[in-house]
């Protein structure tokens, strides 16, 4: 069996590993659904009829009920970055638990193991997208997407929580305790905050709105509204493929980095 072979074999157990660790300890990734949700609801039920009427056009004719076509993107979205959360505190676990030492001493490629984890949680991670999409459509979100608007929509979501799991994996392997490795990957979740997910930039004081507008969020919550809705997307798909996969090589190479210098001490 080649190298490469061998690769693949032992990424394919340490994902069916993470998997296995995932249904037997669902708290975290639990907890990681719900906040979403909760804010989906909380932004309808509560917030979206001054917010539709401050947005206006069908947002404001239709109060609540024309907001939620607006903020489900920004919600799906946050969704994709709730993962990293996960990946994080697992990657720490295993640095910080032993269990390392003990891959060192089997004949398994090195980088099977962030591959198992990166694998694993951009499953999960789509797999939740899955359920807030279907709270999202319950709660009236109604989106106007074509069959390929949604393929391409799942593959943008896809990608970014690829680069962001990259990303996280790197935080987990550099943090110290589990606890700031769950702390680590918190502004990555609450950045589309500062982005047009919940509010147009149009509406942010001058200097908040040039932060929004040139984040990386924006065009990646822009391009995935464009998709649902069916509305035009301009330019901001090339800057949200372009802002993945910077994400997703930024968070590759920090993580094999962090795990060669771990691995060698």
């Amino acid at each position: 069996m080649s190298t490469p072979s061998y690769a693949l074999r032992d990424s394919m157990t340490m994902l069916r590993r993470n998997l296995k660790h995932a249904q037997r300890y669902p708290s975290m990734t639990i907890s990681v659904v719900a906040m979403p949700i909760l804010m989906l609801l909380l932004f309808v039920y509560v917030f979206g009829g001054a917010l539709g009427n401050g947005i206006g056009g069908a947002s404001a004719a239709n109060g609540h009920g024309g907001y939620v076509n607006y903020v489900a993107p920004g919600i799906i979205l946050m969704a994709a970055t709730s993962g990293a959360v996960a990946t994080a505190v697992s990657v720490c676990t295993d640095m910080t638990e032993g269990i390392i030492n003990r891959f060192r001493t089997m004949a398994i490629s090195r980088g099977s193991v962030l591959t198992g984890h990166v694998v694993g949680s951009v499953i999960q991670t789509m797999l939740s997208l899955v359920l807030v999409i279907g709270v999202a459509l319950a709660v009236g979100f109604r989106p106007h997407a074509t069959p390929l608007g949604w393929i391409a929509a799942i593959g943008l979501l896809a990608l970014l929580a690829f680069g962001l799991t990259w990303l996280a994996a790197a935080m987990g392997l550099v943090a110290k305790t589990v606890e700031s490795a769950s702390n680590a990957p918190m502004p990555l979740t609450f950045l589309p905050f500062l982005g047009s997910a919940f509010v147009p930039p149009e509406s942010m004081p001058a200097g908040i709105r040039w932060f929004a507008e040139y984040q990386p969020f924006t065009p990646i919550n822009e391009t995935l509204r464009g998709l649902l809705m069916g509305t035009p997307i301009g330019n901001s798909a090339l800057a949200a493929v372009a802002w993945c996969v910077g994400l997703a090589l930024a968070g590759y190479l920090w993580a094999r980095a962090a795990f060669r210098r771990s691995v060698q001490r």
